[in-house]
């Protein structure tokens, strides 16, 4: 699965790089050593929860 390079805000309308998103903890049972939440910069909404650990 590819990830795109931008990710958009329903909240604020902003259009972020994947770089610029905020990187916070995941929350409920997901591993927080292989996921991880992208959020705005701009308003703190989440914006995705990605896999980072190995595969």
């Amino acid at each position: 699965m590819v990830r795109p390079d931008s990710l958009h805000c329903d909240t604020c309308g902003a259009t972020v790089s994947v770089d610029e998103a905020h990187r916070s903890e995941t929350y409920g049972d997901l591993d927080p050593s292989r996921w991880q939440t992208l959020c705005c910069p701009g308003c703190g909404s989440r914006l995705e929860t990605v896999f980072v650990g190995d595969e």
